[in-house]
């Protein structure tokens, strides 16, 4: 490449892959270094992930503290070490004879602030160590619990032990611990079984190029797909 790329890639994650491992495609497939990713999704999870690339990377952090929104699926009965599905199982209940309306009582309960306690999963640094890596280590540690702000949410489908969602919410926002806490709420526990991130700000996944796009097409097509940092003003309504 003789120039490198100034603006925003919206990509579709594949399962089994990390955000850094998209972003790793992203620099060998346009051969530039100057690539980041706003948001981590997790390997388990698929759906949009926000690229910059080259002075696009300076608007990274303003992407970033944009809402959210996500459909997955919990699944009820048994609670994880990390609050997904990729957990060991740390407890087992019995997944009573739930209604729709002691559901949606639970997700009601999660509307509107509320405070939610950071996984040892997550991120976020303690004496300047990602809690994820203490987790490793068999280590948990004290946290605090963060305000967080949920918009909308919806029940879309009920088949016990599972239930689907779609949720709108601010950023830092755990999903995983979203799902822990309604099974908590319902008290028979519950993990986080998939998940998709279906828009971040004014940006949808329906727009996005996927993976296998990335692998196989010309680069000069991945160049295309590129949303230019004045695009990108316009879409956020800047």
């Amino acid at each position: 490449m003789t120039s490198t790329p100034d603006g925003v890639l919206l990509v579709d994650k594949a399962e089994g892959m990390t955000s850094h491992d998209v972003v790793a495609l992203i620099r060998r497939r346009l051969e530039i270094k100057k690539v980041g990713h706003c948001g981590t999704l997790d390997p388990i999870a698929t759906g949009l992930l926000l690229l910059t690339l080259g002075r696009g990377t300076k608007i990274q952090d303003l992407l970033m503290s944009e809402d959210k929104e996500y459909v997955g699926t919990l699944s009820l009965g048994a609670s994880t070490t990390t609050q997904d599905r990729d957990g060991e199982i740390v407890e087992q209940r019995e997944v009573p004879a739930l209604g729709e309306e002691e559901i949606r009582a639970a997700f009601e309960k999660f509307r509107g602030d509320f405070y939610q306690m950071p996984p040892m999963v997550s991120a976020i640094k303690r004496g300047g160590v990602p809690l994820y890596k203490l987790a490793r280590q068999g280590k948990v540690v004290e946290r605090e619990p963060r305000l967080v702000h949920v918009y909308r949410y919806s029940v879309d489908r009920i088949a016990l032990p599972e239930i689907d969602f779609t949720v709108l919410c601010s950023k830092g926002f755990y999903v995983r611990t979203y799902a822990h806490d309604i099974g908590e709420a319902l008290n028979c526990g519950a993990h986080l079984k998939s998940l998709r991130r279906s828009k971040s700000g004014r940006f949808d996944v329906a727009h996005a190029v996927t993976v296998e796009e990335i692998k196989t097409a010309p680069c000069e097509e991945i160049l295309r797909r590129v949303l230019s940092l004045p695009e990108v003003s316009r879409m956020r309504g800047a």
